[in-house]
């Protein structure tokens, strides 16, 4: 089921093209991860996503409800952690989320047990007492992803949602959304934390000046811009004369004292055909692996392309 649809969302602010032609296909039981350097469009579009800014062409259903005609069923099946979230101060947290549950209309024993449920899940319940004003920033943090969970919406959209925490809260959160996925909710994460990205989402978009220029999962990704999976092969003496037993076909990229790299399109047909060719000239292997390429890789890549050729973006 899809639950977030966009066909050429657009939004001008005067002369100036905030966001232009987007269009995504989220469905229940999937993370989006929207990556992008600031300015390039990400809260804008997940402003229009959420039913707060108005879109200057395009569609956009939120859960089956059009964002522009539908808009008071879209905020009701949104939660939103936006990156600048203001707080009542001088509010305890159980005031603070009984005064936004009162807003979605939740019966007040509902209100309770989830605001009990949600502040003991994030570490918040000791802090029960104490006014907002008094938490720190990644205590505020885990208070609006609370307030943003509190009426158990069918999308989420998370505006930098483990900005401000230590590594260990940032770890709680991220498990926390990765178990959030379900079959009735889908959830979009914009990120500047590219290893956060690649834990956490199915799909990748790379927006720059408000256009899609990089849709896929991350392997998707992977494979298009840095081209076919390189493995690595260490030997237990050295190298010489092991390039010989190579299967035909292969592509060398490197190579060391005891190791070599190449790049293979198929590594689960061609990688036991090395193994057995090592074997059979009696040349040990200590590994054969696959070696890491990041989203990072990826994102430098992608964005450079479109810095590049402004043009030929979307």
């Amino acid at each position: 089921m899809v639950l977030i649809e966009t066909h050429d969302l657009t939004k001008h602010f005067g002369t100036l093209a905030a966001v232009e032609g987007v269009s995504l296909r989220v469905e229940a039981g999937e993370i989006l991860a929207l990556l992008g350097p600031n300015g390039a469009g990400k809260t804008t579009t997940i402003r229009m996503l959420a039913s707060i800014l108005r879109p200057t062409r395009g569609t956009a259903q939120i859960n089956g409800f059009d964002v522009v005609q539908e808009s008071i069923e879209v905020r009701r099946s949104v939660g939103f952690l936006t990156e600048h979230h203001g707080l009542y101060t001088r509010m305890r947290p159980q005031e603070y989320l009984e005064f936004f549950g009162s807003i979605y209309k939740l019966a007040t024993n509902v209100i309770r047990e989830r605001t009990v449920d949600l502040l003991a899940q994030y570490g918040l319940s000791e802090a029960s007492e104490l006014r907002l004003g008094q938490f720190s920033k990644g205590m505020r943090q885990k208070l609006i992803l609370i307030r943003a969970l509190l009426h158990d919406p069918a999308v989420l959209l998370l505006d930098e949602p483990t900005s401000a925490m230590d590594p260990s809260s940032a770890h709680m959160v991220r498990e926390s959304i990765s178990g959030l996925r379900s079959a009735n909710r889908a959830i979009v994460v914009c990120t500047h934390n590219l290893n956060e990205a690649e834990m956490l989402a199915d799909t990748i978009a790379i927006i720059l000046r408000g256009r899609i220029i990089a849709l896929g999962t991350p392997k998707e990704l992977k494979q298009q811009l840095l081209g076919d999976p390189v493995m690595e092969l260490h030997l237990a003496g050295s190298l010489d004369g092991a390039l010989r037993c190579l299967p035909p076909g292969i592509k060398t990229l490197d190579t060391g004292k005891n190791w070599l790299r190449y790049q293979v399109a198929q590594p689960e047909i061609v990688n036991p055909k090395v193994l057995q060719a090592m074997m059979e000239a009696g040349v040990k292997v200590v590994t054969l692996s696959e070696v890491e390429r990041s989203l990072e890789d990826v994102y430098l890549q992608v964005i450079a392309e479109g810095e590049n050729n402004p043009e030929g973006e979307g």
